[in-house]
């Protein structure tokens, strides 16, 4: 059987794939792995050790009902739960880490469109959970198990002031306000509609909202990190210093400068290694990145005396490497970028905050900044209906051998094989685009060819 948990937690078409029965069997086993609320109710310890949880969602529609089948599984199962609200991902795992909660749980599908949902799980901390630790919760589903009752069923209240906390959090880690600055933010109608415009503004910038107005279908649509025409034209138009954009669970941001140009995730570490560079910040001079970060990143690092390390596509991944070796800054090309002096997990509003710290404190705008590297063109493209157990093929691998003597040093060449479908990615930087696609497709038809 395929595993149930993805890249990031459990996902599917809310009430097909993701149904209430499947969330409230998924919150039982989280509870008796994570909060070990079975050793609770098997002791009958009094009510001070109780474990607890805390729950947040976006604001789409189906969290509504999700929400209780996820707080009916947790309480049902001995665990005090906190009802955060509608409240971003990160968020949801500072306020598990500073309310000293057992577990988090946070409803959100992300950048998927509304008709989808996803339930993540967070540890103590405020951490991803391991492979290791979703399997075991995917391992126990649907165990029998013996349920408290009387005064051993968990207690349920809702907490939504516990918002404030976390926007005074993120204002306490910076270190210069942003007076003076016009900001237009993206909120994709999603968690951060409330929480980003707000902090941004006692920040000290003056902000315009876009996708601020949820109605519960409408997240991610035609705004947000993956939809950034509406922002660019806002920008613009307002003659503002520059847009900061979020996904529907504000994990990730990606900024518009005043000209309307798109600064990527890349573009935006490389401002913010830069700067921390600059003032001894960066733990061992050193940022992670994937596999799939752009080569113009690297090479602008390596011209700053910056070292990078590379994972597996993944935030959770950089995440595990940073953790390991005490490094502090590290992200992806989409927007997740992972500042660990401050942060479990990636946070757009905490991203954003500090990206436009550095504007305001150096007073160069977002364009000049964000020039410290130039993105290399980068073609993509997925091989569909291949067996993608044979990317490693010789005759594949000795091709890409000879697309990179062909590159040199001013190209990349990675193959990468679908996690989750029957494709192989084919991705290729060039000192041009027109080479980067010549090479691209040229590989591609090797790849159909020999993995067929």
């Amino acid at each position: 059987m395929a595993r149930l948990f993805g890249t990031d937690g459990v996902r599917g078409v809310a009430g097909r794939d993701l149904t209430a029965e499947l969330a409230m069997d998924l919150a039982v086993a989280a509870a008796h792995v994570l909060g070990d609320a079975g050793a609770f109710a098997a002791t009958g310890s009094s009510r001070k050790s109780r474990p607890v949880a805390v729950v947040g969602r976006d604001p789409r529609a189906s969290g509504e009902f999700l929400e209780a089948a996820v707080v009916a599984g947790l309480a049902a199962s001995g665990v005090d739960v906190l009802r955060l609200g509608v409240l971003p991902t990160p968020a949801v795992a500072h306020l598990t880490a500073a309310l000293g909660a057992d577990l988090g749980v946070m409803l959100s599908a992300s950048h998927n469109p509304a008709p989808d949902n996803g339930i993540k799980f967070l540890a103590k901390g405020g951490f991803k959970l391991s492979d290791a630790v979703e399997d075991e919760i995917e391992r126990r589903l649907g165990e029998e198990w013996t349920f408290p009752v009387g005064s051993g069923v968990g207690r349920v209240r809702d907490a939504y002031g516990e918002a404030d906390r976390y926007i005074s959090h993120v204002l306490t880690t910076m270190s210069a306000a942003l007076d003076g600055l016009s900001i237009v933010v993206d909120c994709a109608h999603g968690a951060a509609h409330m929480v980003a415009p707000e902090a941004l503004v006692r920040a000290g910038a003056r902000v315009e909202s876009i996708g601020a107005r949820p109605d519960g279908l409408n997240i991610n649509a035609g705004h947000g990190s993956t939809h950034l025409d509406k922002l660019q034209q806002v920008v613009v138009s307002r003659g503002a210093d520059l847009g900061v954009a979020y996904d529907g669970d504000a994990d990730r941001c990606l900024a518009v400068d005043h000209t309307g140009a798109i600064v990527d995730g890349d573009q935006i570490m490389a401002v913010l290694a830069a700067a921390m560079h600059g003032e001894g910040l960066l733990a061992k001079e050193t940022v992670v990145a994937t596999v799939m970060s752009n080569l113009g990143f690297k090479l602008a690092m390596r011209e700053a005396g910056i070292t990078v390390v590379e994972t597996a596509v993944g935030d959770r991944y950089v995440l595990e490497r940073m953790k390991s070796d005490g490094f502090n800054l590290g992200g992806e090309q989409s927007g997740h970028v992972i500042m660990l002096d401050h942060a479990t997990t990636g946070d757009g509003l905490l991203t954003s905050l500090h990206l436009l710290g550095v504007v305001a404190k150096s007073g160069v705008p977002l364009k000049e900044l964000a020039s410290v590297m130039t993105p290399l063109p980068q073609i993509l493209i997925n091989v569909k209906g291949v067996d993608k157990g044979k990317a490693s093929d010789p005759e594949l691998l000795a091709a890409v051998a000879e697309a990179e003597a062909e590159l040199g040093e001013t190209g990349r060449v990675l193959i990468r094989p679908s996690g989750t479908e029957p494709m192989i990615r084919v991705m290729v930087e060039a000192a041009s685009e027109e080479h980067a696609g010549l090479v691209a497709s040229r590989l591609a038809d090797t790849v159909r060819t020999t993995c067929a």
